[in-house]
């Protein structure tokens, strides 16, 4: 429910601008941008529209067109966003087929948060910008000023990061709700790692160092993906091998990983030259620790078959070593810092005990409802009536049968919304109507507490270990629903197109 487990990789974190980038930079503002919102039109390259798109229609997503005009325009910001990266840029045929690609999961996860009743306020928008503002050290002013010398919108910016925002919250509710983990797996983790999540903070290895020197350090990682479709038959299988060993056979002879990556994979990171990000260690999938335990920055395992189908890993980056550790270009509005590793000792930190009642929004309930609905709630509490009993009859997440209790909350157990407000209470005030992606709350803290939390610090971790591990297999099963639920008619690539209804 509340509670934000990570910074995810597979989020397609919300799209911000670095301040003071370089012109072909900018267009990356609006990548994730749905199909018909950006407004300056590229010049398509000769022969792109050939007799077979005569239409101009590029890929059909249910009901939604994406046409070879805004391929194209996609295209074009890719390839500039590609060459910012000095990630070798595929031919143009090739970059249109994975740019439609994305623009097509876009598309399906647009039209799954409308159907869901997602809705994103102006003022989420605004705090958003706010918050970039402030983690870029500018002023909202003076942040947009930038972005439009680089030839961006603003209206448009603003739109993309709305979109951004909206398929956040579909997927925390479509995905981060299907994982659990019980108390039991915690235990079994920390038996085989917690002398990892309880060490103190090491220097970066010596350049000459071992791998295995940094085997428990941050780990960055690419990849290259061949997916392979649910039910593929056993000829189609060893065909899918057959490409990946031929992949892998490019890069140990020599050919640019990243490059390769852009033009072949089929992982949502492609663009991005495989780039999968930094974790620690522990946060990957067992299949990726295992094949990368004895490679060192730079180099690349064999193929290995997991249930998305055969991967090539390279290391980027171990225990602070190696290459750049994440991607190039905007930051996340959900942070790049991780909290830092706990040395032995008392660890302590100011704990609140609080209480909520949610409203969520949806078709039917529009934000102004859901907030009138809260403020006559919280006039009833103010003139006697118990938050207890109003939540259990009220509220809508889970914490109902239990007065809307939440427990002891620890810094960063709730999402960064809901904390400001909670931290700016006093013991027994009530909130005014807070808004989040969950919906609309109404908040009460009803204690604070100094507490020595190492033990739970690292239960704490060995959580978010466990649900890095799952989450992105999760997101993946989600994803391949989706486009098993709809009809996608892909005209740059058919072999990828589906008809189910």
């Amino acid at each position: 429910m509340m509670h934000s487990p990570h910074a995810r990789r597979w989020l397609a974190p919300l799209l911000l601008v670095l301040i003071g980038m370089t012109p072909p930079l900018a267009g990356h503002a609006a990548e994730r941008a749905k199909p018909g919102a950006a407004k300056q039109a590229a010049q398509a390259p000769a022969g792109a529209q050939s007799e077979q798109f005569v239409d101009g229609i590029a890929a059909v997503v249910n009901k939604q067109v994406i046409t070879l005009h805004q391929v194209d325009v996609q295209a074009q910001l890719a390839r500039a966003q590609m060459q910012h990266q000095n990630i070798p840029v595929p031919p143009d045929d090739v970059l249109r087929k994975q740019v439609l690609q994305r623009m097509i999961t876009q598309e399906l996860e647009r039209q799954e948060a409308e159907r869901a009743g997602i809705h994103v306020s102006d003022e989420q928008v605004q705090h958003a910008v706010q918050t970039i503002a402030q983690r870029n050290g500018v002023s909202v002013d003076k942040m947009r000023q930038d972005i439009e010398k680089t030839g961006t919108d603003w209206s448009t910016y603003l739109g993309t990061l709305k979109d951004e925002i909206s398929l956040d919250m579909l997927r925390q509710r479509a995905v981060d709700s299907t994982i659990h983990i019980s108390e039991g797996e915690i235990d079994a983790f920390l038996r085989s790692h917690g002398d990892q999540l309880g060490a103190p903070t090491q220097p970066a290895p010596a350049p000459s160092a071992a791998p295995a020197a940094a085997a428990n350090g941050p780990l960055g990682l690419a990849q290259i993906l061949v997916a392979v479709p649910e039910g593929a038959s056993q000829a189609q299988e060893a065909e899918l091998r057959k490409k990946a060993e031929s992949l892998l056979a490019q890069v140990r002879g020599g050919k640019d990983f990243a490059g390769v990556a852009a033009a072949s994979s089929d992982g949502p990171e492609a663009l991005d030259g495989g780039n999968l990000g930094v974790r620690p260690v522990q946060g990957w999938p067992d299949l990726f620790i295992n094949a990368t335990r004895d490679l060192g920055p730079g180099q690349i395992s064999g193929v290995l078959r997991s249930g998305n189908g055969f991967h090539i890993l390279k290391v980027l980056s171990r225990g602070g070593s190696g290459a750049a550790q994440a991607p190039s270009g905007p930051p996340t509005l959900h942070g790049q810092a991780s909290a830092p590793a706990h040395s032995q000792g008392p660890m302590i930190i100011t704990q609140t005990h609080a209480r909520h009642i949610l409203i969520k929004t949806s078709k039917v309930m529009t934000d102004e409802q859901a907030r009138e609905r809260l403020l006559q709630l919280r006039q009833r509490i103010l003139n006697g009536e118990s938050f207890a009993e109003l939540a259990k009859r009220n509220s809508e997440d889970a914490s109902a049968p239990q007065g809307g209790d939440l427990g002891w909350l620890s810094p960063g157990e709730t999402v960064p919304a809901f904390e400001r407000v909670m931290n700016t209470l006093q013991p027994n005030q009530v909130s005014e109507p807070v808004h989040t992606q969950f919906g609309w709350h109404l908040i009460q803290v009803l204690g604070r507490r100094e507490k020595d939390v190492g033990e739970e610090y690292k239960r704490m971790q060995a959580r978010k270990a466990l649900f890095e591990r799952r989450v992105e297999p999760a997101f993946e099963d989600w994803l391949g629903q989706l486009r098993g639920r709809a009809y996608i008619d892909n005209r740059l690539d058919p072999s990828t197109s589906s008809s189910t209804h």
